[in-house]
């Protein structure tokens, strides 16, 4: 197939070129998402670039246009979100700004023509029709099956949460103005065209989103058109704008992104207070208290010091660790993500099925991918030992209906255990299958007592 390095905008290539385009030919057969894997999946939905290729090139590192000729990929992507969805939608109770916003970019700037409350379809449609807004949906694997599926699927792969919401322009209009975003993008054109202008960042792998002035962003890196079937993935931090062309029907895409928030700097701040926390009971120097009304003026240079020196020796402390303590990462991933993607009551999820675990059964954890586990201090507020206990969170029991729905309330799910039943507890995770009579447990009824309470949360099953 052949593959060829996009030119940068005014058609002249000048240094590292910041996207790479692979034009595909029509197949002669079907080429529809392989969803039998979270790895199958991802490899799929980037054909033909190589997973190992995309990795050590394009991710964090420079945008990714995919432009493919394949009628049946085209035809998948556009059953994925119509613009036709919306009155069904809009019958189940949809609201202005939770579930969808209205705009428009005039002049450089962002117009919101959001109205007050529930959004009736009739209006919604004269203002895209009338007031060439752009009408953005929040969040639509909430309500679309083969959404949630994908998703569900690429929060496995990355490990991180996956949002997603869907774009659709009327022609000649464009939605947003210059700006760029603190996730990873993947973008899905779905109906009809849209043109893209990229730029260079202006702030590398950013942590949050920011609005950028046309004269402080220069000429596009990149520009392009989309069209159904293709995809283009650009890393955080880069700068973008897309419209929809003059005298074509309108575009719509789905933006799906991920890694918000999961950089080395957050994983840092999640783990190094159990750091401290385990340092200071064996080191009595941490424990010591800060000079007198070193809070009341500046930091002096002897603070400084003893800080630098107190950080070497955590550095020092954690090359042995075995295990480190995440105090809110994993939880919140588990807590947040959607569930294993079922069809129908999805009662396999909630209810234990098969045989009840005994001694002499044989034994293998299910939903590998959707289950965590971690080591931290008790947290429960009776306990003041500050002892450490195991935890597992899973997502089986999560609501679909509130991912990635910010100020919606969720809740954990999963078990906790003595720091004890580490070892069994990682026979279980690591094997295909292990005898209940095998766990690293000292008595039988630690065992059975184990296997139940995961097989009530139908955590395992019995083989």
């Amino acid at each position: 197939m052949p593959k060829k390095v996009k030119p940068a905008g005014d058609g002249k290539e000048e240094g590292p070129v910041p996207c790479k385009q692979v034009k595909l030919e029509a197949a002669g057969g079907p080429s529809p998402l392989n969803l039998d894997s979270p790895s199958g999946l991802f490899e799929s939905l980037i054909s033909p670039v190589k997973t190992e290729t995309f990795f050590k090139e394009f991710w964090e590192q420079k945008p990714l246009l995919i432009q493919r000729d394949d009628p049946v990929l085209a035809t998948y992507y556009r059953s994925l979100f119509r613009l036709s969805d919306l009155k069904s939608l809009c019958s189940r109770g949809m609201y202005y700004g939770r579930d969808v916003n209205v705009c428009r970019c005039v002049n450089g700037k962002k117009k919101v023509l959001n109205k007050d409350g529930k959004v009736h379809f009739l209006q919604l449609r004269k203002d895209f029709d009338q007031k060439r807004a752009t009408i953005q949906f929040h969040q639509p694997q909430r309500f679309k099956d083969e959404l949630w599926r994908i998703q569900e699927k690429l929060e496995c792969y990355f490990g991180s949460l996956v949002g997603s919401n869907v774009y659709i322009t009327p022609a000649g209009s464009q939605g947003l103005p210059p700006h760029y975003d603190d996730v990873e993008v993947f973008i899905l054109q779905l109906e009809g065209e849209k043109h893209w202008r990229l730029y260079h960042p202006t702030v590398p792998l950013a942590r949050e989103y920011s609005l950028e002035a046309e004269d402080r962003i220069g000429r596009p890196a990149h520009e392009f058109t989309l069209k159904p079937g293709d995809l283009l993935y650009f890393p955080r931090g880069t700068v973008h704008q897309a419209d929809t062309p003059s005298g074509l029907a309108h575009s719509t895409h789905v933006t799906i992104s991920t890694y918000q928030s999961s950089s080395w700097g957050d994983f840092l701040l999640d783990t190094i207070s159990g750091l401290v926390f385990d340092t200071a009971k064996a080191d009595v120097e941490l424990r010591a208290g800060i000079p007198r009304q070193l809070l009341l003026v500046e930091t002096t240079a002897v603070a400084t010091r003893k800080l630098s020196g107190f950080l070497r020796m955590l550095a020092d402390r954690l090359e042995g660790t075995r295990e480190l303590l995440s105090a809110d990462m994993k939880k919140d991933f588990a807590m947040n993500r959607l569930p294993p993607y079922y069809v129908g009551d999805g009662a396999e999820l909630s209810t234990p099925g098969g045989r009840l675990p005994g001694l002499d059964s044989t034994v293998r954890l299910q939903f590998r991918d959707h289950v965590v586990l971690t080591v931290g201090p008790d947290q429960d507020p009776s306990d003041e030992t500050g002892e450490k206990m195991v935890y597992i969170y899973h997502s089986l029991k999560n609501r679909r209906d509130t991912h990635m729905m910010g100020n919606e309330e969720t809740e954990s799910h999963g078990l906790r255990f003595p720091l004890s039943h580490i070892d069994a507890l990682k026979q279980i995770w690591n094997s295909s299958a292990i005898s209940v009579k095998d766990l690293k447990l000292t008595t039988d009824e630690e065992k059975q007592s184990l296997v139940l309470a995961l097989w009530t949360e139908c955590l395992i099953q019995v083989v």
